[in-house]
């Protein structure tokens, strides 16, 4: 049998021009616009133009106006584009016009965002997660979709199971779905009896969030030497990492690294990570971590809280660090009215980590009981229960037990003294 010929396949880099509506003065169409070139860099497309339109709303047809569509089919002629990509999530009727005047590859926010996510999932929960969110976005758009997704040869959009589907008809993406789901209620279980355990550990935890590219990642490395992939773009990493904190005065909290939040964030992503956000909503403590050398810190902290709420987290104590001081206006006043503890730190130079380790600890032994017990020789084990748990602040051994000073969680002060 003869050998088949090698072919070298050379991936094209996509050029796109960036479309997007600002539908009132004085709204962040300009930023949001902004945003979603550094998207289409972190997705490795070159932006070779931006169009935006003001518009009293978005035209339900065909996103923007028809004299701005020939505007834009001609900027696509000029710079010689592969595509474009819309600001805010297409129907899939805006999707089929759009394509059928344009005659190019129409992408969206939505689906430049679940690209990203599909090269950043490692974990086999991530790629669970970005799959049932393309799949969901594709099944909403499966006559919508036509041309693009029967394009060849990779490109944004085409990451993941994309490329695989081109020909699947909604049974079988239906299919697919169901089988993804029970896939991920096996690791939904797993992920609720970790969180259990923890919990019957006595160990506090606290979920770090924030917007994406605000540092959530080097302040876990910095504080615990977590090894966590960080980097100055979006979306560096997806996966959690929990990871133990050991405070200078002995007491242990647990740290959790969760996906960062950014401008219409997709509700296929919301629903689809929902088990991985809601470390959030099962921690005790949101340590809320904000940069401060971005312009649009205020904005972009109004969107963690907004994302915050829209997965049901409240009635947490929220402790917001004003991160990259170093690289900050140190003459603009920072401030966040929602939060318990504001600190401005830097974690990559360090700068205010001390004084964040001396509030956690605060806060930790603020959530304790103050015992004092004399406890049995033949109970001598309980003494390291409260090492490992609580904080052991006197230990004084006498003829009839060990007469102990601590402070441990709520609860465990029953099983101390009566157990």
């Amino acid at each position: 049998m003869p050998e088949r010929e090698g072919y070298e396949i050379k991936k094209e880099q996509e050029k796109v021009i960036l479309v997007g509506v600002s539908e009132r003065d004085g709204d962040d169409g300009v930023d949001s616009l902004e945003e979603l070139s550094q998207l289409a860099r972190t997705a490795g497309a070159v932006v070779t133009g931006t169009v935006i339109q003001k518009m009293e709303s978005i035209h339900p047809a065909t996103y923007v106006g028809s004299g701005k569509l020939e505007e834009i089919r001609d900027l696509i002629w000029e710079q010689e584009a592969t595509g474009i990509i819309c600001d805010d999530e297409l129907t899939p009727a805006q999707l089929r016009n759009m394509e059928q005047i344009l005659d190019t590859k129409i992408m969206d926010r939505t689906l430049l965002i679940l690209d990203i996510f599909a090269a950043r999932a490692k974990t086999s929960e991530g790629k669970i997660q970005v799959e049932l969110a393309q799949l969901k976005y594709r099944l909403s758009r499966l006559t919508g979709l036509g041309r693009s997704l029967s394009r060849l040869g990779g490109g944004i959009g085409t990451r993941g199971p994309g490329e695989k589907k081109l020909e699947m008809d909604r049974r079988l993406i239906n299919h697919r779905m169901a089988q993804l789901n029970r896939e991920l209620k096996d690791v939904v279980k797993h992920r609720e009896v970790t969180r259990s355990q923890r919990m019957k550990g006595h160990i506090r935890t606290a979920a770090i969030v924030g917007y994406t590219n605000a540092g959530k990642s080097t302040l876990l490395n910095t504080l615990t030497g977590a090894d966590v992939y960080e980097e100055d773009q979006l979306f560096a990493t997806l996966d959690p990492t929990t990871r133990l904190l050991v405070l200078p005065d002995k007491q242990q909290i647990l740290l959790t690294d969760t996906v960062g939040f950014i401008r219409k964030l997709p509700h296929h992503l919301v629903d689809a990570f929902k088990s991985t956000l809601e470390e959030a909503k099962y921690a005790d403590f949101i340590l809320h971590v904000v940069d401060a050398s971005n312009p649009q810190w205020d904005k972009q902290m109004y969107i963690v809280y907004d994302t915050l709420g829209r997965l049901g987290v409240k009635d947490k104590k929220v402790i917001t660090l004003f991160n990259k001081w170093d690289c900050s206006n140190r003459e603009e006043i920072y401030r966040d009215f929602r939060a318990d503890e504001t600190l401005h730190i830097s974690a990559k130079t360090k700068e205010g980590l001390d004084s964040l380790e001396a509030l956690l600890a605060r806060m930790l032994r603020e959530d304790k009981i103050r015992i004092e017990h004399l406890v049995p020789y033949d109970q001598a084990g309980k003494i390291q229960q409260i090492r490992k748990y609580g904080e052991l602040l006197t230990e004084e051994y006498r003829e009839d037990g060990i007469w102990v000073e601590a402070y441990v969680p709520a609860g465990m002060e029953q099983v101390l003294v009566k157990g």
